[in-house]
């Protein structure tokens, strides 16, 4: 038995868990405003081209229009002034699209917290706990958030909400050795954090480092700390900066 045929068998015998860590994508998904002096993102809607109908009489289907960073989605390094010269998402190695997770579990934080920030410190006390981060993997950041989704108002909970602090941003981007960053808020970075120095540094540092993010994540409670693989599929726009893409876990039970 080859080594993906084993993976199959182990599926489908419920050995290896699939876990889904991607969020209904609908008109009610949250999206992220920024000043009215900006560009401004558009949120999903599908629109019926038809349905059984005299306009299509055996079939259904719709349009959709959406911006590319809306719901679960992989922010490409092309996404940021610091990455503009970098691959957009169509030029992502697809192997890279796979890779083994750690998840550190701040929720508790979070709770007592809204904008608590992770530091290099609570690092590097999950790896005393838990081992070295995976070489190539994704470092998931749990906050609980994903309890929010749906109510868009507590979600966005008016630009306060957890994220990275900038050194340790900063220490992710240049001196780790993960991929990217997955989140269950809004965007990779804080609520408050264009009001940091610099600005939205996951964006800053990560995206300017050819790293990756993943935001809007749900479900990591089910992951555990270590052992998890992720399979993050963007769709492969042709210069496109990032695009909504699912987001699934292996998980041996």
């Amino acid at each position: 038995m080859t080594l993906l045929s084993q993976l199959a068998a182990a599926v489908a015998e419920g050995q290896i868990e699939v876990v889904d860590l991607t969020a209904p994508l609908s008109s009610h998904t949250p999206i992220l405003a920024l000043p009215d002096n900006f560009g401004q993102t558009w949120p999903f809607a599908l629109t019926e081209i038809s349905r059984y109908d005299e306009r299509g009489p055996a079939w259904y289907w719709n349009n959709i229009t959406t911006g590319e960073h809306t719901g679960t989605h992989f922010d490409a390094p092309i996404h940021w002034v610091t990455g503009q010269d970098a691959d957009d998402v169509s030029q992502v190695p697809s192997q890279r699209l796979v890779a083994p997770a750690a998840v550190l579990d701040f929720s508790a934080q979070a709770a007592a917290d809204p904008d608590f920030l992770l530091e290099v410190e609570h690092i590097k006390a999950w790896e005393s706990e838990h081992g070295a981060l995976p070489v190539g993997g994704w470092l998931l950041y749990r906050t609980g958030w994903d309890t929010r989704s749906a109510d868009p108002e507590a979600f966005l909970n008016g630009g306060s909400s957890p994220g990275i602090s900038v050194d340790c941003a900063k220490w992710i981007a240049q001196e780790s050795v993960v991929l990217g960053v997955g989140v269950e808020t809004v965007g990779t970075d804080a609520g408050a954090a264009h009001s940091f120095d610099p600005p939205f540094p996951c964006h800053t540092f990560l995206l300017g480092a050819n790293k990756y993010g993943l935001t809007q994540l749900q479900n990591l409670s089910q992951l555990p700390p270590t052992g998890a693989v992720v399979i993050a599929a963007p769709l492969p726009i042709v210069g496109g900066s990032g695009s909504p893409c699912r987001v699934l876990a292996l998980v041996q039970r």
